[in-house]
């Protein structure tokens, strides 16, 4: 049986991560992993510590686990958020991250990334925290720092958000 291939949406926040799951899913008819920050962070608040980064990290390699788990057929998931983006905002936050998740990291495999460019609007809400330029573009360029490093096959999406779902479909389309 041929496996899942798991395509990663990552990039800075408010940059159409969870949007473009939602209709690439849609779009292939298939499933999406989304990211489990948002539900931790919105039952236990803004005031984490670097542990808490740890829990996300479990509580996101869980949710994966369960929704690959109901994925029938060979087929497609998108993982909205992955061990990469743990490592860069503890790093980011806290000026480290833990073991745990550089361990992951090594472990977990996926078929592709897709790294969303910070030139859509910063939209607010309750969870985000870096409106301005300067930390949107330094997380950007760390993103793409690790994907440059690492052997998976990686893509910038940019654009409007018509524009990120053709440019993800044209890359989809091209390694299924």
């Amino acid at each position: 049986m041929q496996a899942i291939k798991k395509i990663v949406i990552i990039g800075p926040e408010s940059t159409g991560k969870s949007t473009l799951c939602t209709l690439l899913a849609d779009h292939y008819k298939t499933k999406w992993c989304s990211e489990f920050a948002r539900d931790y962070l919105l039952t236990n608040g803004m005031d984490y510590k670097a542990s808490d980064l740890v829990n996300i990290a479990k509580g996101q390699l869980a949710l994966e686990e369960e929704v690959t788990s109901t994925i029938k057929n060979p087929s497609l998931l998108f993982v909205d958020t992955d061990m990469y983006v743990m490592k860069v905002w503890s790093e980011y936050v806290f000026g480290e991250c833990d073991f745990f998740i550089l361990d992951q990291i090594v472990k977990r495999k996926y078929d592709h990334y897709l790294l969303c460019n910070i030139d859509l609007p910063w939209v607010k809400d309750e969870l985000r925290e870096y409106p301005d330029e300067k930390p949107r573009i330094e997380l950007f360029n760390i993103y793409k720092d690790l994907l440059i490093n690492q052997s998976v096959p990686w893509t910038i999406i940019s654009g409007s958000y018509e524009e990120r779902l053709a440019k993800a479909i044209e890359t989809v389309d091209a390694i299924i």
